[in-house]
C-alpha cells in the first residue's frame, strides 16, 4: 500500500511517517507540508491513500481531498484533525475515514482495516475532459481514442454547449458549415453521433451522453472537466486558464473570447 502523509506541523507529520513505517502492509510512505506540492504528487503518482490534516496554511484539507477525488476516485483519503466538529462536512466527501489527533498507531491500523471499497465511493472525475488548450478526452486516466476526428470534434461541441441539446440541424450549421443541409449529411451526422456513443460505451462511459430522437447533449454531471470547473469558480481551474481553449477547433474561438474576457474582469 502506497501512502501518502499531508500536515503543515512537521513534528507531527514525522510522527506520524515513522508510525507508518512500521506497518508491514505500507510500501511506501511520502510526506508533505506543502499541500500544492502533495497534490501534485498524488496526481502523477501511484498513491492508494492519502491522510490530509484538515487545518492547513493555504489549501486547507478539505479543498484538497476535493481535487484527489475529482482528479484521482481511487485514492483513499482518511482525514486528521484535532476538532470534532469537522466530522460531518468530513464524511459528505466521502471520505474513508476520519482521525482525531493525537494520532495512536492503533487508530492508523483501524482506518487502514476499515477502508472503503473504492467501488463504494462516488466514481468521480472517471471520464475527465481537457479544454484548455488541445481538447482531450480521458477514460481511467487513460487518452480516449476516437476511430474518426468528426466523432471527436463533435463530443467538443457537446460539451462547450455545456448540456444543452443540441439539433442535427445545429451541428451541420457548426461542423459542416461550408456543406449544404441534406439527406446525405444528415445521415453522416447520424453516423458520427453513434461512433462516438459506442467509444464511450466501449470506455465504460456510455451514460456521458445522452441522445433523443433528433438532438443530443453531453451529460454534465458524468465528466470532469477544467472548463466547467473554472465557470465554477475552482482556483485550480482558474490559475491553469492560460488564453487557450479547445484550439483544435475555430467554432471555440467564441467561448475562448468570453473566458479571456471574464480572466481580465477579474
Amino acid at each position: 500500500m502506497k501512502v501518502v502523509v499531508v500536515d503543515d506541523e512537521e513534528l507531527l507529520l514525522d510522527d506520524i511517517i515513522e508510525q507508518l513505517k512500521e506497518m508491514p502492509e505500507i510500501v511506501s510512505t511520502v510526506g508533505f507540508t506543502d499541500p500544492e506540492k502533495a497534490l501534485e504528487y498524488i496526481l502523477h503518482n501511484e498513491v492508494h491513500v492519502a491522510f490530509l490534516d484538515i487545518n492547513m496554511f493555504g489549501m486547507d484539507g478539505m479543498t484538497l481531498a476535493a481535487h484527489v477525488q475529482r482528479e484521482k476516485p481511487s485514492v483513499s483519503i482518511i482525514f486528521l484533525t484535532g476538532y470534532s466538529e469537522y466530522a460531518v462536512e468530513a464524511f459528505k466527501l466521502r471520505a474513508s475515514g476520519y482521525i482525531m489527533k493525537p494520532v495512536s498507531k492503533e487508530d492508523i491500523l483501524t482506518e487502514l482495516a476499515n477502508l472503503r471499497p473504492v467501488g463504494m465511493r462516488r466514481d468521480l472525475g472517471r471520464v475527465r475532459v481537457q479544454t484548455f488548450g488541445s481538447f482531450w478526452v480521458f477514460a481511467n486516466g487513460v487518452p480516449l481514442r476516437f476511430s474518426r476526428s468528426r466523432s471527436k470534434e463533435l463530443f467538443a461541441y457537446l460539451v462547450d454547449r455545456r448540456g444543452a441539446a443540441v439539433s442535427i440541424t445545429e451541428l451541420a450549421s457548426m461542423l459542416w458549415e461550408d456543406r449544404e443541409y441534406d439527406k446525405s449529411l444528415r445521415n453522416q451526422i447520424h453516423t458520427f453521433i453513434s461512433d462516438m456513443i459506442a467509444t464511450l460505451r466501449a470506455a465504460g462511459a456510455a451514460g456521458v451522453v445522452v441522445k433523443q430522437r433528433n438532438s443530443v447533449a453531453v451529460n454534465v454531471d458524468a465528466i470532469e472537466c477544467d472548463y466547467y470547473r473554472y465557470l465554477d469558480g475552482d482556483p485550480q481551474a482558474v490559475k491553469s486558464f492560460n488564453g487557450e481553449y479547445m484550439t483544435n477547433y475555430s467554432w471555440a474561438e467564441y467561448t475562448t473570447a468570453q473566458l479571456v474576457r471574464s480572466q481580465e474582469e477579474d
